[in-house]
């Protein structure tokens, strides 16, 4: 079996999704990717989380062609894949239909920075691409969707904004890894509600100062990170 010790990850990250509330039925799926093997670990399509297994997941090439597994891969494989190939600090990736953050995809709205909380994870306001035309859904409609993403991120540094909203869709994120990935994802459900009960509250709610955004993102990432323990060094 391939990637036995990537195939556990995956397996423990797309039970995450589940742990953390992030998905309904058998929406939802998380990826990891062996970069030095150039495979994907991926969910596979519509298999019911209690019922999956990790021989079950499919390990996949970067263009998307099944190396091993006996299902069907994820039908969001082609987004992922693009992703991969896209962004080389990309180790996992994570779809989900949370609802807040789906809710901000389908009224097709960036969620803005309104505190700190959102400041420790993104890097100011997560965007959201733009709509798909008709001839992208029409055509190679995932791998277009990674593209949307890709689109989205032009000019920006991914590890500042690790989800982007797909518009009218839903969220997708990623880290160095899966369970990165699905950290992310979580973190973006939860500032997600955030703004949206901060709106609730006062719809002239203005956004996080930049010295304030920069504090509390910079002293999480960066070179000059403070927040946490540092790595003991034998």
């Amino acid at each position: 079996m391939l990637l036995p010790n990537l195939r556990t990850q995956v397996f423990e990250a797309n039970l995450d999704l589940v742990r953390k509330g992030l998905v309904l039925s058998t929406f939802g799926n998380v990826s990891g990717f062996a970069r030095d093997e150039g495979l994907i670990v991926i969910k596979p399509s519509g298999v019911p989380y209690g019922e999956m297994k990790p021989e079950d997941l499919v390990v996949t090439d970067v263009h998307a062609k099944v190396v091993e597994g006996s299902l069907r891969p994820s039908s969001d494989l082609p987004t992922h894949a693009a992703l991969y190939r896209a962004f080389q600090s990309f180790g996992g990736v994570a779809h989900t239909h949370s609802e807040y953050a789906t809710a901000w995809a389908q009224a097709r709205k960036p969620i803005p920075c309104f505190g700190t909380t959102h400041a420790d994870f993104f890097h100011g306001t997560i965007p959201i691409t733009e709509p798909m035309s008709d001839d992208d859904i029409a055509g190679e409609y995932e791998a277009n969707t990674g593209a949307a993403i890709i689109g989205a991120l032009d000019g920006m540094d991914p590890a500042a904004f690790p989800a982007v909203l797909v518009a009218n869709h839903g969220p997708f994120a990623w880290g160095p890894d899966a369970r990165g990935a699905v950290e992310n994802a979580w973190m973006l459900e939860a500032v997600a509600r955030s703004a949206h009960l901060t709106l609730g509250i006062n719809p002239l709610a203005k956004a996080i100062s930049v010295p304030l955004l920069d504090r509390h993102f910079f002293r999480k990432h960066g070179k000059n990170a403070y927040y946490g323990q540092a790595e003991i060094k034998e």
